[in-house]
C-alpha cells in the first residue's frame, strides 16, 4: 500500500512559522528604530505630567489659587507674543526629550584597572609557552601588548575571567596532548581555581577559546525517563555535548535537560559498563539508578562485594533474581548467569537454524550488576576457592548476542585486581568523584576537554562510550531509601520506582484439596481393558509397557487390587 504524503501545512508549517517569527522580529526592530524619538518624547511627557501632579498635590490648598492665576497669566503672555505658541511647543518638546532619555548607567568601555592587571598577568604567564628565541617577530614577549594576543575577553560579576579568546603562533605544537595540557593547566590556575573550563582548540586558525562551564544540576531525582527499550540514562551533561534533551519533572516544575544515553542490546557497540570512583563518589547511586531503569524491561542480578546493604531495597522485588552479599551466593549466582548465557545462545542458534524467531525468554534483558567484585577475589584466594570474576567470561564475551549486560563498579585502589576480560569488554566507562587528569585518561582512554576540580558533589564525573567524546556527567539522585540521611523527597522518588514485592514459592497459599472419592475396585469378572485403564490411572504400570508387551503387563497386575 502506498504511503500517503503528509499535508503541506504539516510538512512545511514549522519552517513557515519560523520565517514569520523572523520577519515579525525584524519589523519590530525597524519600527523601534524609526519611532525611537517619538517613544522618547512620550516617555518624557509622561514623566513631566507625573512631576506636575506631584507638585500640585504637595502645594497647600491656600496657595493653589495664586498658582493657577500665575499659570494662566503665563499662558496669556505666551499666546500674545509673536511666535509664542510655537516657541512654547518647542520648549515643551525639548524638556520632554530631555526627561525621556534612557537614564540607565552606561557600561564602562573596556576592562577596569584590576581586569587589565589580570589580563596582563595571563599574557606574561603564556610567554614561555608561546615564544621561542628564533621568532623574529614574537607575538608573546615580556612586557608586550596583550591586546594582540587576547582579542576578546569577558568577566563575570565577581571580576573573574568568564571567557577568553587567545591567539598563539603557528609553530606551537597544538597537536601534542602534553603541550595542550601545559597550557590548560596554566590558564585554569591563572584564571581562577575551583571552576571547570572548556578549552576549544582551533588548529587551523591558531586560536584557543576558553570558557567557564556552569555547574551541572544536582537536584534531579530518580524518575521514569522518556527512553526507548534498550536505552539507559547514565546522567546529564552540558547542552552543547549532546543533540538531545529529555523532559524531566522537578516538583511542579518541568524542564528539558540533555542526557548521556547508553544503548545496550544486540546492536550496541558498548554492551558492558565499567564504573570507577572514590569512596562516596556515587558509584552505588549509579548502579541503583541503572537497576531501577533495567527492571522496567528486564531482570536484574546484583552481587555486592562491599556488604554495606546498599541494595537491600531491591531484595525480593519483581524482576530481581537475587541480591548476593556473600562469596558462596556470588559464586552460585554468577555460575547460574554463565549457564543462562550459554542456554540463551544455544536456544537462539537452534531457532535460527530452524528458520524461526528466537524464544521470548532469550530476548528478555538480563542485567548483572557487580559492586566491588575484587573484594570476593581476595576472599576466594584466601579460602582457595574460585574467583567470581572468572565466571564473567561468558556473559562478557557473548552477552550482547544473549541480551545480557554486565555492569562493574570498582574503586581506584582496586583497579589492578580486575581481570583481563572485565577490562577488555567494558568499553563504556564512567569515572565519578575527584580524579586527576592522569587517572581520567587511564580509565576513559582520552583526556577530557575540561579541567577536573578537586571538590565535586556526589555523582559528578565523566563518561565516555567506546571511542566517543568525553562528556561531563551528573548522575540523578538515587539514594538508598533505607538510609536515615536521605531526604524525604529523594526517598519517596526511589520508593515510587521500586517494583512490588514478589511472594516466595514456599509462602504461596496452597490450593484447598478436594475430598477424595474412593475409586471402584475392579471385580474379577471385569474386562481386561478396564483393569488396564485403572492400573494406568493408579500409576501401577506404564502405558508403554502395555503397548509393547501385553503379557508382561498382565503379569504386573498385583494380586490384591483392593489394596
Amino acid at each position: 500500500m502506498a504511503r500517503r504524503p503528509l499535508p503541506r501545512i504539516l510538512s512545511t508549517g514549522s519552517a513557515q512559522i519560523a520565517r514569520s517569527r523572523e520577519l515579525a522580529r525584524t519589523a519590530a526592530d525597524s519600527a523601534t528604530d524609526v519611532l525611537h524619538p517619538l517613544i522618547t518624547i512620550s516617555r518624557g511627557m509622561r514623566r513631566l505630567a507625573g512631576a506636575g501632579r506631584r507638585r500640585w498635590a504637595e502645594t497647600p490648598k491656600d496657595r493653589r489659587g495664586p498658582l493657577l492665576f500665575l499659570l494662566a497669566s503665563a499662558v496669556l503672555v505666551v499666546a500674545l507674543m509673536p511666535y509664542g505658541p510655537l516657541l512654547a511647543v518647542i520648549t515643551v518638546m525639548a524638556a520632554a526629550a530631555w526627561h525621556g532619555r534612557d537614564r540607565a548607567p552606561s557600561a564602562p568601555e573596556g576592562p577596569d584597572a584590576s581586569q587589565l592587571q589580570r589580563l596582563q598577568a595571563l599574557y606574561e604567564a603564556l610567554v614561555p609557552l608561546f615564544s621561542t628565541t628564533e621568532d623574529p617577530a614574537p607575538l608573546y614577549t615580556h612586557g608586550g601588548e596583550w591586546e594582540k594576543a587576547i582579542p576578546s575577553h569577558e568577566f563575570d560579576d565577581s571580576g573573574r575571567v568568564a571567557q577568553l579568546s587567545i591567539r598563539y603562533p603557528a609553530y606551537f605544537p597544538d597537536g601534542e596532548p602534553e603541550a595542550r595540557a601545559r597550557v590548560q593547566h596554566l590558564l585554569s590556575a591563572k584564571a581562577g581555581r575551583g571552576r571547570e573550563y572548556l578549552f576549544s582548540w582551533d588548529e587551523e586558525g591558531n586560536e584557543l577559546d576558553v570558557s567557564v562551564l556552569a555547574p551541572l544540576p544536582t537536584d534531579i531525582a530518580a524518575q521514569r525517563f522518556v527512553t526507548a527499550p534498550g536505552e539507559t540514562v547514565l546522567g546529564f551533561t552540558d547542552p552543547s555535548g549532546v543533540p538531545r534533551t529529555l523532559p524531566l519533572t522537578h516538583g511542579e516544575e518541568r524542564r528539558d535537560v540533555p542526557p548521556v544515553v547508553w544503548r545496550t542490546g544486540i546492536r550496541s557497540t558498548e554492551p558492558h559498563l565499567l564504573v570507577v570512583g572514590q569512596p562516596g563518589s556515587g558509584t552505588s547511586t549509579l548502579l541503583r539508578s541503572l537497576a531501577l531503569q533495567a527492571l522496567q524491561y528486564g531482570d536484574v542480578l546484583i552481587v555486592e562485594g562491599g556488604s554495606t546493604g546498599e541494595y537491600a531495597c531491591l531484595t525480593g522485588r519483581d524482576g530481581v533474581l537475587g541480591v548476593e552479599v556473600g562469596l558462596a551466593g556470588a559464586l552460585a549466582a554468577l555460575e547460574w548467569a554463565s549457564g543462562e548465557t550459554e542456554r540463551r545462545l544455544i536456544a537462539a542458534n537452534r531457532a535460527r537454524q530452524a528458520g524461526e524467531a528466537p524464544p521470548d525468554d532469550t530476548r528478555r534483558p538480563l542485567w548483572i550488576l557487580l559492586d566491588r567484585p575484587t573484594t570476593f577475589t581476595h576472599i576466594a584466594s584466601a579460602d582457595g576457592r574460585q574467583d567470581p570474576q572468572s565466571l564473567l567470561q561468558a556473559p562478557l564475551r557473548h552477552g550482547r548476542a544473549a541480551f545480557v549486560t554486565v555492569v562493574v563498579a570498582e574503586q581506584f585502589d582496586a583497579l589492578d585486581a580486575l581481570s583481563d576480560p572485565v577490562r577488555q569488554h567494558t568499553r563504556a566507562r564512567v569515572v565519578l568523584g575527584p580524579a586527576s587528569a592522569e587517572q581520567l585518561e587511564s580509565v576513559l582512554g582520552a583526556p577530557p576537554h575540561t579541567t577536573p576540580v578537586d571538590h565535586v558533589p556526589p555523582g559528578r564525573g565523566y563518561a565516555r562510550l567506546g571511542t566517543g567524546p568525553v562528556h561531563r556527567l551528573q548522575v540523578p539522585a538515587t539514594p538508598d531509601p533505607y538510609d536515615d540521611a536521605t531526604s524525604d523527597a529523594h526517598r519517596q522518588a526511589v520508593l515510587d520506582l521500586l517494583p512490588p514485592k514478589s511472594t516466595p514459592a514456599d509462602e504461596e497459599p496452597l490450593p484447598e484439596a478436594e475430598p477424595a472419592t474412593p475409586e471402584p475396585v475392579p471385580s474379577e469378572t471385569a474386562e481386561p481393558d478396564l483393569i488396564k485403564a485403572d492400573l494406568i490411572k493408579a500409576d501401577l504400570i506404564k502405558p508403554e509397557l502395555i503397548k509393547a508387551e501385553p503379557a508382561l503387563a498382565a503379569e504386573a497386575v498385583p494380586a490384591d487390587t483392593s489394596s
